[in-house]
C-alpha cells in the first residue's frame, strides 16, 4: 500500500510522476483550484479588514472527498502544485480544505517534470511560502473588486453581459489608443533615390542609396527637391570617396520567456497566444516518447526569467561541442531585462534534455507540438552558442556635391545562426561585388531610380505585438497575457482579422466609459505600479492588506460618482439581411455563450431565434447559393452550402469563384495559392493580390 501521497494540479501529470516515484507513492490531482470567492457576491469582508471569504468551487466536492480519503491513509502528504504564485496559493487552499496541520505540510516544486527533478524535490520539501500566497490573494482581490464594482455599471449604462477587469481594461485602452493614432495619422511625402552602378569589368550592377552632402544626411520631401538633385548629378563623374571595413558580431539570442515564446510562435508559426500556452502546457506536463516513456520535455512555461540551470548549461555546451565543434560553444551569460523586475524563481523555457532532438521525437508529437518544441529547442541551443561574425564593407561614393552609400556584409562565422534565425532577423546584404571595390575602381552610374513614398500609420496590434507592449510597460505577468487577450476577444471588445486586432464599436464605448469614470484603472502607469507592489508582497517587503486598504476607497468613490454622472450609451445590434419568418422584422445578430446567433428584434412579442452562419463571400460551386463558414463540434472550420441538405457541398478549404482553366472544376484557396479541387488535375496558380 502507498505510504506517501503527492497532490498535483493537472491529471495529465499523474501518470508521469507516478512512474518516476514508484509503488510507495500515490499521485492524485486537484484539477486546479479547489476554493475561490463565491460567484454571487464580492467574497470580501469589508467590515472585517478585507478578509477574503472562500468557498469550495462547485463540482470540486467529490475531488476533495477523494483527496481526504487518500490523506487519511498516507504517512506523508506532498503538495506539488505549479512552481508559481498561483500554484503556491492552490497548495495553501488544499492544506486548508484537507485540514493538513502546518507542521505536516510538505511543499515541493519542480521546474521540469523529469525523474531527476521530481525525485530531487521530494528530498527537499519546505513549508508554504505565505508571501507568494498573499501576492496571489491580493491580485485576486483587486481583480474581484474592479470586476464586481464596475461590471454592473457597464450592464446598466451600456449593455448586459459586459465586464471590466483590472488588466483587460488597460489592454483594451492600449489597443484603442493605437486605433486613435491610426485614425489621426496624416501621411507625409518623402522620396528615395537609388543609383544602379556599373563596375568596370563586371556584368552585374550594385545599388547605392542617396545619402546627402558634406554637411550630412539630406531628406528629400518633394518632386522639386528630387529634380534639383538629379539636375546637379547629371553628367558628373562618380568617384570612390572612402571605404571602411569593420567587423561586427551578432549576439546569440536569449532563451525564451513566456512573453518572447508567445511573440515568436505568433510570427514563426502563426499561433495565437492561447494556442501557444496550451501546447506548451502539454509539452511541460509530459508526452509519451517512444523508447523513453512519458516525460516532460520542456521546463515550466510561465516565467519571465532568462536564467538557465548550471546542469543545463553544461549539457548544452557538451552537445554543441560534439555536434558543431569547440568554436561554436560558449559560456552562457544569464540575461537580465533592464528596468523591470524579474521573478527569477524559474528558469527560462528550455528543453529538459537537449539530446531529445525534435527530429528524433517527431513521431511521438502532434504536428503543432512538434513545431513548438522545435522552436524552443532551437532557440535554447542557439542561446548556448557563440555569436555570429560579419565583415562589413561601407563604401561612400561622390558625384558632384552629393554622396551615395553602399554597404555589404559578409558572414565570416555563422555561430548560433547555424541552428536558429529569428523571424525578426534583418536580412543581411551579401553583395560580393562591393567587397572588390577600391579607390582605383572605375565606376559609372547606369541608372538613377527615384521613388515617391508616403509615411505609413502605426500598424494595428497583433497578439504578439500586444504581449510585447504589455511586457515592456510592466502590465500583467507571464500567466496573464494569454487569458487577457482571450477575454477581450471573447467579450467582443476586440475582433481579430488576419492576425490584426481591431476595436469594435462595443469596445470603443466601454473604453470611453472607463477613461471617463475610472481614469486610474485604465492608466498604464498606475497599473504597472500596482504590479510592482504585488511583486513586493511576494518578496515580503509590503503587507498585502496595506495595498488593498489603499486601493478600495478610491475605487468605491469612483463607482459612486460614475453611477450619478455617467449617461447611458446604447450599442445597436447589427441588423442582418434575414427576415423573421414569424413577424417579418429584419433579424439582428446577437452574441450568446456559444457565439453569434440571429434573434428577432421584436422580443418579447416575438421570440424567434435561429443559428447565424457567416457568409464566405463566394457562391457554391454546385448550386450557386451562398457558401457559409461552419464549425465542427471540436471547433475546426469548414465551408458548406447554405442550401444544405438539398446541396451537399462541403470543403475544408475556402472555394474560389474562379474555375480551373485546365479542367473546369472549382478551385480552392491553400495559403497563397489557388489549387484545383480535382487532385488528378493538379493545376496550381498564385493568388493575385
Amino acid at each position: 500500500m502507498a505510504k506517501y501521497l503527492v497532490i498535483v494540479e493537472s491529471p495529465a501529470k499523474v501518470k508521469t510522476i507516478k512512474k518516476f516515484l514508484g509503488a510507495n507513492y500515490e499521485v492524485a490531482a486537484s484539477n486546479g483550484h479547489v476554493r475561490d470567492f463565491p460567484k454571487s457576491t464580492m467574497g470580501i469582508d469589508f467590515e472585517n479588514d478585507f478578509e477574503p471569504k472562500y468557498i469550495t468551487i462547485r463540482g470540486k466536492g467529490d475531488v476533495l472527498a477523494n483527496l481526504r480519503k487518500l490523506v487519511k491513509k498516507a504517512d506523508k502528504v506532498y503538495l506539488a502544485t505549479d512552481p508559481d504564485r498561483e500554484g503556491e496559493a492552490i497548495s495553501w487552499h488544499l492544506a486548508n480544505a484537507l485540514k493538513i496541520d502546518e507542521k505536516d505540510i510538505h511543499r515541493i516544486t519542480f521546474n521540469e517534470i523529469t525523474k531527476n527533478a521530481v525525485k530531487s524535490s521530494i528530498k527537499s520539501p519546505r513549508g508554504i511560502d505565505m508571501n507568494l500566497v498573499d501576492a496571489q490573494q491580493s491580485r485576486r482581490m483587486l481583480d474581484r473588486m474592479v470586476g464586481y464594482s464596475i461590471s454592473p455599471l457597464l450592464w446598466e449604462k451600456i449593455k448586459r453581459g459586459l465586464s471590466a477587469g483590472r488588466v483587460q481594461s488597460v489592454a483594451l485602452r492600449i489597443i484603442c489608443d493605437r486605433e486613435e493614432e491610426i485614425n489621426a495619422f496624416i501621411p507625409e511625402e518623402y522620396w528615395t533615390l537609388d543609383a544602379k552602378i556599373n563596375i568596370k569589368g563586371e556584368k552585374k550592377t550594385i545599388t547605392a542609396k542617396f545619402y546627402g552632402d558634406e554637411n550630412g544626411k539630406i531628406d528629400i520631401h518633394s518632386q522639386e527637391e528630387m529634380d534639383g538633385i538629379l539636375q546637379e548629378i547629371a553628367g558628373k563623374p562618380l568617384v570612390v570617396e572612402s571605404i571602411k571595413k569593420s567587423a561586427r558580431n551578432k549576439k546569440a539570442p536569449l532563451p525564451f520567456t513566456t512573453s518572447t515564446l508567445q511573440q515568436e510562435a505568433s510570427k514563426a508559426l502563426n499561433f495565437s497566444t492561447q494556442k501557444t500556452m496550451r501546447l506548451a502546457q502539454q509539452l511541460y506536463e509530459g508526452v509519451d516518447i517512444e523508447g523513453v516513456g512519458t516525460v516532460g520535455i520542456i521546463t515550466y512555461l510561465r516565467t519571465d526569467s532568462t536564467r538557465v540551470a548550471q546542469e543545463a548549461e553544461t549539457a548544452a555546451r557538451e552537445y554543441v561541442t560534439q555536434q558543431y565543434g569547440i568554436e561554436y560553444a560558449t559560456e552562457y551569460k544569464n540575461g537580465e531585462k533592464s528596468g523591470k523586475k524579474i521573478q527569477d524563481a524559474h528558469e527560462a523555457i528550455r528543453p529538459t534534455d537537449i539530446t531529445l532532438l525534435p527530429v528524433k521525437i517527431k513521431e511521438s508529437l502532434s504536428r503543432d507540438q512538434f513545431r513548438l518544441y522545435q522552436l524552443i529547442w532551437k532557440r535554447f541551443t542557439a542561446s548556448q552558442m557563440a555569436d555570429a561574425s560579419y565583415e562589413t564593407t561601407s563604401v561612400s561614393l561622390k558625384t558632384g556635391k552629393y554622396f551615395f552609400h553602399v554597404t555589404a556584409s559578409k558572414l565570416v562565422f555563422d555561430g548560433f545562426m547555424s541552428v536558429y534565425v529569428s523571424e525578426d532577423e534583418d536580412k543581411e546584404e551579401n553583395n560580393t561585388l562591393v567587397n572588390g571595390i577600391d579607390e582605383k575602381s572605375s565606376l559609372t552610374i547606369a541608372d538613377l531610380e527615384s521613388k515617391q513614398h508616403f509615411t505609413q500609420p502605426p500598424a494595428h496590434y497583433t497578439e504578439a505585438a500586444l504581449v510585447k507592449t504589455m511586457e515592456e510597460l510592466g502590465i500583467g505577468r507571464p500567466s496573464t497575457y494569454a487569458p487577457t487577450i482571450t477575454t477581450i476577444i471573447a467579450r467582443h471588445y476586440v475582433s481579430k482579422e488576419n492576425k490584426n486586432l481591431y476595436v469594435t464599436e462595443l469596445g470603443e464605448a466601454v473604453n470611453e466609459m472607463m477613461k471617463m469614470a475610472f481614469p486610474s484603472i485604465v492608466d498604464v502607469n498606475f497599473t504597472a505600479n500596482l504590479e510592482s507592489l504585488l511583486d513586493k508582497i511576494g518578496e515580503g517587503a509590503i503587507n498585502w492588506k496595506t495595498v488593498v486598504r489603499n486601493f478600495y476607497p478610491d475605487l468605491e468613490e469612483a463607482v459612486q460618482n460614475a453611477q450619478k454622472e455617467l449617461k447611458e450609451v446604447k450599442i445597436a445590434d447589427e441588423v442582418s439581411d434575414v427576415a423573421c419568418e414569424l413577424c417579418g422584422r429584419q433579424m439582428v445578430i446577437k452574441y450568446g455563450p456559444h457565439g453569434k446567433f440571429l434573434a428577432c428584434p421584436g422580443f418579447p412579442e416575438c421570440r424567434n431565434t435561429k443559428p447565424y452562419f457567416e457568409k464566405a463571400g463566394v457562391a457554391c460551386p454546385q448550386c450557386g447559393k451562398n457558401v457559409i463558414i461552419c464549425k465542427t463540434k471540436k471547433g475546426r472550420r469548414y465551408y458548406g452550402c447554405e442550401g444544405y441538405p438539398d446541396c451537399d457541398f462541403v470543403s475544408w478549404q475556402k472555394p474560389s469563384e474562379k474555375k480551373c482553366p485546365k479542367c473546369g472544376c472549382y478551385m480552392v484557396e491553400k495559403g497563397s495559392k489557388l489549387v484545383c479541387h480535382d487532385e488528378k488535375c493538379g493545376y496550381v496558380e498564385e493568388i493575385r493580390k
